[in-house]
């Protein structure tokens, strides 16, 4: 099976379908390659968003944003870090939402994302996004309180609300010109083991374990749950779902890549042509400029 075939076989295109159990955290859809070949066809796939990148930069109609969801240790940064590695940075934001600020916290649940959204032009990445607001929040209902929201939208039913404004956002988005892909990669409870002990025996890994991390993998039915519904929920035509299995590194930074290729590619941006006058003026400055040797 071809690579752009396995990145398409993991988007949830029938959500009501869904079920996070059915999906392999260590599948690799029958790949079997060594590191190095790994890393040739990484370097391809960077090559190439390298190269639409500066079409959608110089074409300035669209912008892209790429949400990265995922347990902790499931490599959301080395996932950004590697697919990322050779495009041009000053086209590339990259945000990172943790808990609210106290001055985000007197707006709705969307104000902070609204103002971190990737201009014409850029790729925006959220490493985790407005989606926190259905999963750590709902697995953690004391978040809830400090939002301070009225009765009539903090009840029952504030999850399907929220999913609602949730597809109700992204689709406007799609429908002003940003192409909004979702990633959620899909570590197992046991691969997650095996990675905070490899922080806590090297060093050098040490920064990046907190207790924290161990009290949430306390509450992994809860966010599997949360998971679920929220991917079932919001996964769309015009912003899809990718659920990549994240127990293997080098294939989940490849089908994230190919994932993003594929539909910035499809987008069939191109440099814009310059025609008429301007094409004149252009022609005239070069003569000038060659006359001056």
């Amino acid at each position: 099976m071809k690579l752009d075939a396995i990145a398409k076989s993991f988007r949830i295109d029938k959500p009501e379908k869904f079920r996070l159990a059915k999906h392999d955290p260590a599948d690799t859809a029958g790949l079997s390659i060594d590191k190095d070949d790994a890393k040739t066809m990484l370097a391809d796939s960077v090559k190439r968003l390298r190269d639409v990148q500066e079409k959608l930069y110089a074409d300035g109609r669209w912008s892209v944003l790429i949400v990265v969801q995922a347990m902790d240790a499931a490599g959301k940064d080395g996932l950004i870090e590697h697919v990322m590695s050779g495009v041009n940075p000053q086209g590339v934001d990259v945000r990172a939402f943790k808990q609210p600020s106290a001055e985000e916290l007197k707006h709705d649940f969307l104000w902070r994302i609204v103002q971190a959204l990737p201009e014409q032009g850029r790729i925006g990445i959220f490493n985790r996004s407005h989606y926190e607001e259905v999963l750590t929040v709902r697995v953690h209902p004391e978040f809830l309180a400090a939002q301070k929201l009225p009765p009539q939208s903090s009840g029952k039913g504030i999850w399907k609300q929220r999913f609602k404004d949730i597809r109700s956002f992204e689709q406007h988005l799609a429908r002003n010109g940003t192409l909004v892909l979702k990633f959620f990669l899909n570590v197992s409870l046991e691969e997650q083991r095996k990675r905070f002990l490899d922080r806590i025996e090297e060093p050098a890994k040490h920064w990046k374990f907190s207790m924290a991390d161990i009290s949430e993998r306390k509450l992994w039915p809860k966010y599997m749950e949360a998971y679920e519904d929220a991917i079932r929920e919001t996964s769309r035509p015009e912003a899809p779902w990718f659920v990549v299995p994240a127990d293997n590194k080098w294939f989940t930074r490849l089908v994230v890549a190919e994932a993003i290729c594929d539909a910035m590619e499809k987008l069939d941006i191109d440099y814009p042509k310059v025609q008429g006058q301007a094409l004149k003026e252009l022609k005239a400055v070069r003569d000038a400029l060659k006359a001056e040797k």
